[in-house]
């Protein structure tokens, strides 16, 4: 017995009975209507996965039927059934939505044929459509791991800039996760059924990489053997990410310039225009603004990228994302190895660590910690010596003292407690931006007794107005 349920819908009733009789023998649940009007009705109430039409009936016909369909059963597949002399009616079906026809007189094994075709076609729809969700899943902007104030900031770009095709250009350190948020930008977009393209441009060497980015034809230089298209005319419908722009070759920057004023190029020894419906997101680890006043990257070609700017801050500014950042890391490999937990001074040294190679330092960190450790959980004989000495031992998760400030004449506590209330009440106004309410309740304070230890310890904004002396004033 098959699961499907066919809905025959015809004013012969020959017809409808000879219909029935050969899906049953298959194994499929079957219903009945003499009319338009009754198939409407019961495709209302019911869900079918087939509907086979005739077209010529009265009170409502079977464009009418495919029309509710269209309306109030789109996963419903429509099948028209038509005499000879009708075949125009038929081919207009098709172009309204049926999925194929079929001629009277039915021969048996031409329905099950097209049934069968249907039905796979629509089995490949919907794991299309599962792989695309899929997709959205794994390069959508819930990937990206941050609560930081900063990294928020960047997903209400994200969210906005998806919704047009304007140019972005991703700033950021190496390792910082330009890639990811160029996938979210294309998978939150109307362009995400079509192509992500992505190029490193600093991986290809410079005579290379314009017949990657632009295609060739056959006999354009040695070894061109054959016509190949590019990453632009593959991005067509979709998205480009050109990432570390800033390594393109002078000439090149030219060449581009023009695609992203007319989104037109010809490809390496040809001579044709070739157009496309692309968006272009760029990426750099290179201050472009810098580069081009050192006449290293062209102006023009600078603030045609700039349209959309989007810094991604380097790990070491929101260290607040670290602990949800390992949590999610630790899911992602410790199921492997059946571990999914860290001690307390673990954590505390990763949040110390300043992680020069950003989240995908850490990202590795955490995949060696979990594949050579011996316990159950991270403890701090599984941390690299690299971050054991930058932060030193850690006596606690609330504070931290470096070996370094130990000699053989002991330590002034007295100077370790106030080195440490510097140090968390920095933390907490850099945390949020120097904002002096939210930092006391971070720190489970007044903000007057907040006030009064911020002068204590002469704590300077990073920026502010000076006194005609030139020093800074406080701004409290």
């Amino acid at each position: 017995m098959r699961n499907e349920t066919i809905l025959v819908v015809d004013d012969s009733q020959e017809i409808r009975s000879i219909m029935a009789e050969i899906l049953k023998k298959e194994g499929f649940a079957v219903d009945t209507a003499g009319d338009g009007q009754e198939a409407v009705k019961k495709i209302d109430r019911y869900f079918f996965d087939i509907v086979l039409t005739d077209l010529a009936m009265p009170r409502k016909d079977g464009m009418d039927v495919l029309d509710f369909i269209k309306k109030h059963s789109p996963e419903t597949i429509c099948i028209v059934i038509t005499g000879f002399g009708t075949i125009q009616g038929a081919v207009q079906a098709i172009r309204q939505g049926a999925f194929d026809y079929l001629t009277k007189p039915v021969k048996p094994e031409e329905v099950l044929m097209v049934i069968n075709k249907a039905l796979n076609f629509r089995t490949l729809y919907r794991e299309n459509q599962s792989l695309r969700q899929e997709l959205e899943d794994i390069h959508g902007i819930n990937r990206i791991v941050g609560n930081s104030e900063s990294m928020q900031k960047v997903f209400e770009v994200i969210k906005k800039v998806a919704k047009t095709d304007s140019t972005v250009l991703i700033t950021g350190e190496s390792g910082t996760g330009k890639e990811l948020v160029a996938h979210a930008i294309h998978y939150a977009s109307r362009r995400k059924k079509g192509p992500f393209v992505p190029i490193n441009c600093a991986a290809i060497p410079e005579e290379l990489l314009e017949s990657e980015l632009f295609g060739h034809e056959k006999g354009a230089f040695t070894h061109a053997i054959r016509s190949r298209i590019g990453r632009f005319e593959l991005a067509d419908k979709g998205t480009i990410f050109l990432d570390e722009i800033g390594e393109m070759s002078p000439a090149l920057q030219v060449k581009l310039l023009r695609v992203l004023e007319e989104r037109k190029f010809e490809r390496v020894g040809g001579v044709k225009t070739i157009e496309v419906d692309i968006r272009i997101v760029a990426a750099t680890n290179t201050d472009l603004e810098r580069a081009f006043h050192e006449n290293r990257f062209r102006e023009d070609l600078y603030y045609r990228l700039n349209v959309i700017p989007i810094h991604v801050p380097p790990l070491r500014d929101r260290r607040s994302d670290i602990p949800l950042l390992v949590k999610h890391f630790l899911a992602k490999f410790g199921r492997r190895a059946g571990l999914q937990d860290i001690e307390d001074d673990v954590m505390q040294c990763l949040m110390d660590y300043d992680w020069p190679g950003n989240v995908r330092e850490l990202e590795n960190t955490i995949e060696r910690m979990i594949i050579l450790g011996n316990g159950p959980k991270i403890t701090l004989e599984d941390l690299p010596k690299r971050i054991l000495e930058s932060g030193g031992h850690h006596l606690s998760p609330d504070f931290a003292i470096p070996l370094s400030k130990f000699s053989q004449k002991g330590l002034s506590l007295d100077s370790a407690v106030k080195s440490l209330e510097r140090s968390l009440i920095l933390q907490a106004l850099e945390q949020t931006g120097w904002v002096k309410n939210r930092a006391a309740k971070l720190l489970r304070m007044n903000r007057t007794t907040l006030i009064e230890k911020m002068k204590r310890q002469k704590l300077l904004p990073p920026s502010g107005p000076r006194s005609k002396t030139g020093q800074k004033k406080v701004r409290l």
